[in-house]
């Protein structure tokens, strides 16, 4: 079983950067597809980024493909977002999630794997 704990969310203000977290345990996730979602109270879960096994990215929510960078550390387990000039739209509870098809899919059904989120708070 796969455990998903993010962090590294918090309140912020407009233009400020923020790089979230998300820590892997259970098993080594280097075969893993990895990505980040975000979701608004009453919209679907929208995709962010991810990125395959072998480290190939993609990029969703055009609004913010120009500001952030996803990356991986496969020898500590762990997924990072790197958000810079962050808007008050982004504010969102951002998921870290985990499928074992490893290509980095933007579907959130092929992620079998979710943590609890980190929430993310831009004022303007």
């Amino acid at each position: 079983q796969v455990q998903l704990v993010e962090s590294g969310g918090g309140l912020v203000q407009t233009g400020d950067s923020l790089r979230l977290s998300c820590a892997a345990s259970g098993r080594a996730l280097v075969s893993y597809g990895m990505a980040w979602f975000r979701q608004v109270p009453g919209k679907e879960r929208e995709f962010v980024a991810a990125v395959g096994w072998r480290g190939s990215t993609t990029y969703g929510a055009d609004s913010m493909k120009d500001r952030v960078t996803i990356s991986r550390d496969n020898v500590k387990n762990t997924l990072f977002l790197q958000m810079n000039i962050l808007k008050p739209e982004d504010t969102a509870v951002y998921y870290c999630a985990a499928s074992r098809f490893g290509l980095g899919n933007s579907a959130p059904s092929a992620y079998a794997y979710w943590g609890q989120g980190t929430q993310v708070t831009v004022s303007s």
